[in-house]
């Protein structure tokens, strides 16, 4: 199964009581059934709208990590990183900060971005 996050939203007591007379009725098995399915909907409408953006701006789509070595190899080449993501990114733990201070240039995430606390703190400047 792919990578999950769970959110929290805020909805009127009378919307999420029809949520639940239409699970009650069939239409869904759970709450959470409802709203992946309406999101899900919601996505596929604008899916032209995403696709454009990604060609646009050189987007990953998925689940992304790199290592301490991926990123020692980048400065080896004498190239930085500039990591545009649509998903997920990781960078890993063996990653200091000082690493990714000087191999990435910059990082624009749409999802969920983790990393060791210090990294973070090294590229907070450098994410948009």
């Amino acid at each position: 199964m792919a990578e999950t996050e769970k959110i929290t939203i805020n909805m009127s007591v009378v919307d999420l009581g029809k949520i639940d007379l239409l699970v009650e009725e069939g239409f869904y098995q759970n709450r959470t059934d409802f709203i992946r399915t309406a999101i899900r909907i919601k996505l596929e409408q604008h899916e032209p709208a995403v696709q454009s953006s990604v060609v646009r701006n050189a987007f990953g789509m998925g689940v992304f990590g790199y290592s301490r070595k991926e990123l020692e190899d980048t400065l080896a080449k004498g190239d930085r990183k500039r990591i545009n993501v649509i998903g997920m990114l990781i960078l890993h733990n063996d990653v200091t900060p000082e690493i990714a201070d000087k191999a990435i240039e910059s990082i624009q995430v749409h999802g969920v971005f983790k990393a060791p606390a210090g990294v973070k703190d090294v590229l907070k400047d450098r994410m948009r």
